[in-house]
């Protein structure tokens, strides 16, 4: 199911649209190695299913002193889903769902961030799939920012959550009995760039 989400959605190789942030932004970049977005619907009231996208690239354009003048941006194949079974993928590649071609990407890009408390935030954008765009709101959390043990150059880790419709983005196939709802679970790290 096309479903992302993300950052943060936070937060592959090419950006949905140049980021614009205050002056006071620093470059960070994903850890390709150590960010994945999970999904996860219920299936028929039997079974919840996990399905997850990982090694993709994103960049956060992260103002320390400002938080709400940062932005996020993120894309990559819808193709890169991985569902644990090829027939399921098979299947979300196929007309019922995405109808996927080669090259069909899942973008997003942030509006606004809403500073929520000391480490966290909500992040409204533009998430793109299927062909549709729709707002969505991540509600994110800064994990940690320290220079990384073993890289020695600044790093940060970044949770977020969200609650998508499939209906929302034209996958809406056998709703309601396969869950129309889809809780998305984000989690990256990303080192500032060089």
């Amino acid at each position: 199911m096309k479903t992302l989400m993300l950052s943060t959605a936070l937060m592959g190789a090419l950006f949905a649209a140049p980021l614009a942030a205050s002056d006071g932004a620093e470059t960070y970049v994903l850890d390709a190695s150590h960010s994945q977005i999970v999904f996860n619907y219920n299936h028929l009231g039997y079974s919840t299913t996990y399905g997850m996208f990982s090694g993709f690239d994103g960049q956060i354009a992260w103002d320390k002193a400002a938080p709400e003048n940062s932005t996020v941006s993120v894309s990559f194949p819808v193709r890169t889903m991985l569902t644990g079974w090829e027939a399921r993928f098979s299947h979300f590649m196929a007309a019922d769902f995405f109808d996927a071609a080669e090259d069909e990407m899942v973008t997003f890009t942030s509006t606004a961030i809403t500073v929520t408390g000391d480490n966290t935030a909500d992040i409204t954008g533009d998430l793109t799939l299927n062909g549709v765009t729709k707002p969505v709101t991540l509600s994110a959390k800064l994990n940690q920012e320290m220079d990384h043990p073993m890289e020695g150059k600044p790093w940060a880790g970044f949770d977020a959550t969200a609650t998508l419709l499939r209906s929302d983005f034209n996958v809406g196939a056998f709703a309601p009995f396969v869950s129309d709802e889809v809780q998305v679970m984000i989690s990256i790290e990303a080192m500032k760039a060089e």
